[in-house]
Order: C-alpha cells, then sequence, then structure tokens
C-alpha cells in the first residue's frame, strides 16, 4: 500500500499545537555561577547581603560631621578638627556623615582647613547603593549575561537555578554511518543530529545523542522507548517522509499518537509531531536543509516558548539578486549569500536543494516566501533575517559569475582581515549581468570574444559607457579532464559532463567545437550541466561522465588525466565607483599579494605573470 501523508498543517498551526499540547515540559536545575552564562532562570534571585554593606567613601578625601562644615567659604574657611582621612572604599568612621574631596582640602599645622561646606552623605556610597539584602537581582525567564553573572558573584550568589530541558537525539537509517567512517557508496555520515546538539545546546538544553538505528521497525521502538524514559523531549531524525522504510510515524503510533504528519514547509514538508508518555516527539526529516528548517521553525519556537533563549536575529530588508519562483501551498525558506552594496542589502539566493549542506555553510541570512506566494522577482524588496551581526554582513563581499577553485582561497586570505567572500557560481554572463544590476560587488569572468580576446567585447556591449575595472586574477589552463588522455575529436563517443549556459567554459567549448566542425548534438550528456569546475572533474572521477571541460588545478585536485585546450584571461569586473572601497582594495591587495600567488602556483595551471594587472573601461 502507498503511503501518503497526512492532510498538511501550516507551519504556525504546528507551533500552536505544540504549545497547546506540551505546555509545561522544561525543569530546573542548580548549577554554579560560572557555568551559567547563557542559561534562563528558572525563578526569580535575591541578593543574599546588601552592597555595599554599609557607607563607603565614594571620594577620596576627608571624612567629617557635615556639621562641623556649615558656613564654609573662601572668605570664612573652616578647621575642622574631627576629621579622618579616607580613600575611596573605605569605611566611613563614626560620627562622619559625609566626605570632603582632597581637592578641596588644605592641611595647616596638622588640622584640615575647607572653604565649601557638604551636605550629609555627600560623597558617600550608602548602606544598600547598589542593592539591598532580599532585593530581587534577576527575575525569572532572564537570559545570563556576563554582566549579570559579575553582578550575582557581588551579591553572594555562587549557584542559580535554571531552565533545564533534556531533549534526545535519535538518528536513524541503515545507511548513516557515524561521523569518523568513511562512507561506501550509498552511506552517508550522520550530521542532523550534530547539528541539532550545536543547536540546542546553544539555547541552554541538555542533549543526549543516541547511537544510530538501523532500518528496523523494532529497534526503532525500542530506540524511542528509551529515549522517551530518559528525556522531556525526542527528535527523531529520517524516516519521517512516506518511502517504504520509513517507520518513524509508524512506530510513534503504536507507541503513543501522532499529532502532525506533513507541514506545509520547504524544506521540511515531512516533519512529524507525536505524544508518547504526555512526552513530544518530532519527527525531523532526513535532508540536512529540511531538519534544519524544522529545528529553526518549529523545535526553536517551542523552546523560546519555554523561556529558552532565542537566536539573537536580526531582520533587514534587502533586494533580491535572482528569481525564486515558489509552490503555492508551502511556506518556503531560501538561504542567502547577503551583503550592502551602494548603501542598500542584496540578497543572493543559494541552491535550495534540502540536501546540499554547503548552502547552509555559506549563508548569512534567509527569506521566507508566504504559502500564497508564486514566488518572487529578481529586484523585488523582501525581508530577510541575518544569521551572523549586521556588521559582520556588511562587511563582506558579494561575488557572482565564473567559477574557479582560487576564488575559495581569496576568500580564505580575505577572512584573515575580517572580511567575508560570498561567492555564486552563475558563469561569467550570470555575473556581468549582475554587475550591471547592482546585484554584486564584483563578477569574476573569462568571456571569449569573437576576436579572440577576453572580456571587453561583452563589457562594451552589456555595460555600454560604465566605468568598469578589471582585475587579472591570472591566466589559467582549460581542458578536457578524463580519467585516460581525451581529444575534442573523441567526445562524440563517450559520456559527456557540461558546463551550464551563460559560463565562460561553456562559450570556450562551443567555439572549440565549430572551430572543429563538431556537432554538440552529437555529444552524449552535453545538455547535462554542472556549476563549478570540480563538480566537472567529480562527475569523471566518480564514473559519472568519461569527460568533461575544466580547469587544470581541478583535474589535478582529483588525480585525474588533463589534456590542455585553452589559455585563457581569468579577471575580475568591478564598478569604478567601487573600487576604492576598503573591501574592494583589500581584495586587490590580496590577489596581488605573495601568499595569494603561492597559492596558485601550488595549485598548478596558472600563469602569475599578470596576477593584479588593471584595465579600466572605458
Amino acid at each position: 500500500m502507498v503511503k501518503r501523508y497526512l492532510s498538511l498543517v501550516t507551519l504556525q498551526d504546528a507551533i500552536d499545537l505544540l504549545i497547546r499540547e506540551f505546555g509545561t515540559i522544561s525543569r530546573s536545575e542548580h548549577i554554579p555561577l560560572e557555568r551559567s552564562a547563557g542559561r534562563t532562570t528558572s525563578k526569580p534571585i535575591f541578593a543574599r547581603f546588601s552592597t555595599p554593606p554599609i557607607g563607603l567613601a565614594a571620594m577620596d578625601g576627608i571624612a567629617v560631621s557635615s556639621a562641623d562644615t556649615r558656613g564654609a567659604s573662601e572668605q570664612h574657611p573652616v578647621t575642622v578638627g574631627k576629621a579622618v582621612r579616607v580613600n575611596t572604599g573605605n569605611v566611613l568612621p563614626a560620627g562622619t556623615d559625609a566626605v570632603v574631596m582632597i581637592e578641596e582640602v588644605w592641611e595647616r599645622d596638622g588640622a584640615y582647613v575647607i572653604r565649601k561646606p557638604v551636605s550629609p552623605w555627600q560623597h558617600v556610597r550608602p548602606a544598600g547603593e547598589d542593592i539591598a539584602e532580599t532585593e530581587m537581582v534577576l527575575s525569572s525567564r532572564h537570559c545570563i549575561r556576563p554582566a549579570d553573572i559579575g553582578a550575582l558573584a557581588s551579591f553572594g550568589i555562587g549557584h542559580v537555578e535554571v531552565l533545564a530541558l533534556r531533549t534526545a537525539l535519535v538518528p536513524t537509517g541503515s545507511e548513516v554511518i557515524p561521523l569518523g567512517t568513511a562512507p561506501a557508496p550509498g552511506q552517508v555520515v550522520e550530521s542532523n543530529m550534530h547539528a541539532a546538539a550545536a543547536w540546542l545546546s546553544g539555547m541552554g538544553s541538555a542533549v543526549m545523542h543516541y547511537p544510530i538505528v538501523p532500518d528496523d521497525f523494532g529497534k526503532i521502538q525500542d530506540a524511542i522507548r528509551r529515549a522517551v524514559a530518559e528525556n522531556d523531549l525526542v527528535l527523531i531524525s529520517a524516516g519521517s517522509s512516506a518511502g517504504t522504510r520509513d517507520f518513524t510515524a509508524d512506530a510513534i503510533r503504536e507507541l503513543g499518537e501522532v499529532l502532525v504528519h506533513g507541514i506545509a514547509i520547504k524544506p521540511g514538508k515531512p516533519a512529524i509531531i507525536g505524544r508518547i508518555a504526555g512526552k513530544p516527539i518530532i519527527g525531523v526529516p532526513g535532508y540536512p536543509l529540511s531538519a534544519h528548517t524544522v529545528i529553526r521553525e518549529l523545535v526553536t519556537p517551542f523552546l523560546v516558548h519555554h523561556g529558552f533563549p532565542p537566536p539573537d536575529y536580526h531582520r533587514v530588508t534587502a533586494r533580491i539578486a535572482s528569481s525564486l519562483p515558489s509552490e503555492i501551498g508551502l511556506e518556503e525558506f531560501v538561504l542567502l549569500a547577503a551583503g550592502k552594496i551602494g548603501g542598500r542589502w542584496i540578497g543572493i539566493p543559494l541552491s535550495r536543494g534540502a540536501g546540499v549542506q554547503m548552502s547552509a555553510v555559506r549563508a548569512n541570512g534567509y527569506l521566507r516566501i508566504p504559502a500564497g506566494s508564486e514566488g518572487l522577482s529578481a529586484g523585488e524588496e523582501v525581508q530577510i533575517c541575518l544569521t551572523v551581526p549586521e556588521r559582520v554582513a556588511e562587511a563582506g563581499i558579494l561575488c557572482t559569475g565564473s567559477h574557479d577553485p582560487c576564488l575559495d582561497h581569496i576568500g580564505d586570505l580575505l577572512a584573515m582581515r575580517g572580511i567575508g567572500f560570498h561567492s555564486a557560481h552563475t558563469g561569467s554572463m550570470g555575473g556581468l549581468l549582475a554587475l550591471k544590476r547592482g546585484f554584486c560587488h564584483v563578477a569574476p569572468m573569462h568571456l571569449l570574444a569573437p576576436d579572440g580576446t577576453y572580456n571587453l567585447r561583452y563589457l562594451e556591449e552589456h555595460m555600454p559607457g560604465e566605468h568598469v575595472v578589471l582585475t587579472c586574477v591570472a591566466e589559467r589552463e582549460q581542458g578536457i579532464v578524463a580519467r585516460t588522455g581525451m581529444t575534442l575529436e573523441e567526445l562524440p563517443k563517450i559520456r559527456f559532463i557540461n558546463r551550464q549556459k551563460g559560463s565562460g567554459t561553456r562559450l570556450l567549448l562551443d567555439h572549440l567545437l565549430r572551430e572543429k566542425g563538431i556537432d554538440p548534438r552529437l555529444i552524449p550528456g552535453y545538455e547535462r550541466e554542472v556549476t563549478t569546475h570540480l563538480a566537472v572533474a567529480l562527475a569523471v572521477k566518480s564514473g559519472e561522465a568519461d569527460a568533461g571541460v575544466c580547469v587544470y588545478s581541478a583535474a589535478k585536485a582529483l588525480g585525474l588525466s588533463f589534456s590542455p585546450v585553452a589559455k585563457e584571461r581569468y579577471e575580475i569586473a568591478v564598478r569604478k565607483e567601487y573600487a576604492t572601497d576598503p573591501r574592494i582594495t583589500a581584495l586587490f591587495e590580496t590577489i596581488r599579494g605573495k601568499s595569494f600567488r603561492e597559492r596558485l602556483t601550488a595549485m598548478g595551471g596558472y600563469d602569475i605573470t599578470g596576477s593584479g594587472e588593471q584595465r579600466t573601461l572605458p
């Protein structure tokens, strides 16, 4: 029998159901003060003693009875007989109630002369000025900060009562293997629960990471029983969709009840909400981005409701760099590389594949497409949520265009200078169009013109009259990558892997095929596209293709045969008005620098003679 999801519920309905059905799941624990940063108080905390416990001098000077200073003036100085020299923080001597600053005191014949009266308790810290014994220091549901810890220590509090939650993380799947094991074909390293552990422990939950459970109904039930008995909340990874080996929903149903199977979100639709022994059970989808979305958008609001601190995200209004069609009826969350260009925020959508974990790594923000929307148009303004501090996102460079493995090394060197480098691989033409529309800071390109020159002809055509600076990264070798040597003439006989339309590599290949009189339609796999040189090389190494065209450094990195077909100029384009931006000047310095040149030489296939050279259009 074909399994199907139950009726999908909206995300908000799923959150409301969790809160309604599981109103009180948090416990409390008594922990040492030094381990309490970031934890949430479960009840009010009161001072054990007053601070200061008695009147203290607030200034260096002399402690006096204020009555003895009455009438003092420049014309009628007063000699104070009963005065005691004090420093800031000294206990006020008996019989005194004020301090005269040392700057306003003159010594004469062993006595103190003053020319200005003081009022009672002037320059004195009275008992309990900071806090009085039994006064509340922190309220319930307060997230403890470093400054709070200093105050609590001052007020004699060495242990605090904080909210506590034990969350079970149960990974499942016969294809899933533990961290530290190299996966064989068809296997994947368990990662979802490692990410969940970091996220939930950061919110203050204790996490219990259980061993991987194979796709065996009885073993999954046993794991769930144990997790429920030992924890307050249970997250089960994988097995939540409607495949033939997805046992999670049935296991929960036999042990308790399934409240929700299917939430109208993307990614993350197969999520499950269940209840066993009065405790919440969340079935988390197996795809990494689906799992991350369910934890961020469903589990997190549930914990926040119970008093655990939410992530500190900031919302900004941004323009989207490319169109985002979306399925009506599903609330979609799209990861972004966000940055600021010319005073406005730009968001570059990253791969939306639920299994593409690098989208999460490269992202510094995300947006939500409502369920009733068919998507967003390029240039449309939307609210995005930054997942890093705003100043960090502002310091980044948005790079859109041609891919090369050396871009990662540019990013690494810029990171050492505190500058993020967010690269989207859209091909040279995609980068040029993004630069034209103001959707990126820089656009790497290698567009071969009919006259044999690179880049300038395309810039003149697509950005006429615009001032653009081109910086040479290097001259690089392109060639045929294969497991054994191969020529262009042999391509119609093998399985090919191609770069995407609009990429400089695709344009170069088409140019070479025309020169050889080879019809691309005769090349098996010519229409199959990937977006990076390393993806081409990897397809060949894995046996998915017999050959492709990529740069030498990608072939060398994967130990493959390489037959050169062209040498080309790989450059980065930037609008001239941004060329003096400190981020962009740092990029130029990096390309010219010794460290980058050494890395290019080690990678192989690059001529660094002209690295850092610039030319300006017009």
